[in-house]
């Protein structure tokens, strides 16, 4: 069993020793909770939760596939919002992404992210080739 990590060039890396975004260990795929920082590290892309969880969702599309797998792939995802009332445009993005059997998910409300103006962060679980597709 050996650990790979995988880039995308559509997705920032955190500073070197701080994490990394994407791992694989054999058919198992683990995404760090990402959020909709730009490529540059300090933009925030979307002023609203639709927004930016689809910008989380396409980065983590881009760290899925650069691991050999598919959205369809993610087994679980964890979800955390800083307004549950707005949880619907999240799952309205969601929905853009997946199809068939979507993903088991935790939603977890948090009173804040790393910034005030980040509002959603989005962690997956994948496991390459198990998708129906």
């Amino acid at each position: 069993m050996k650990k790979q990590r995988f880039y995308s060039d559509q997705v920032g890396e955190p500073a070197e020793g701080m994490w990394s975004n994407c791992l694989r260990i054999d058919d198992q795929i683990f995404i760090s909770g990402l959020t909709a920082r730009g490529l540059d590290g300090q933009s925030i892309e979307g002023d609203n939760e639709y927004d930016q969880s689809v910008y989380i969702f396409q980065k983590i599309k881009n760290l899925v596939e650069s691991a050999g797998a598919q959205m369809d792939d993610i087994v679980k995802m964890t979800i955390f919002v800083t307004n549950m009332e707005n949880n619907s445009q999240v799952w309205k993005a969601r929905k853009e992404f997946f199809t068939g059997d979507f993903p088991t998910c935790s939603l977890v409300e948090v009173a804040a992210l790393a910034k005030p103006e980040i509002l959603v962060e989005i962690e997956a679980i994948a496991i390459a080739g198990c998708s129906a597709e």
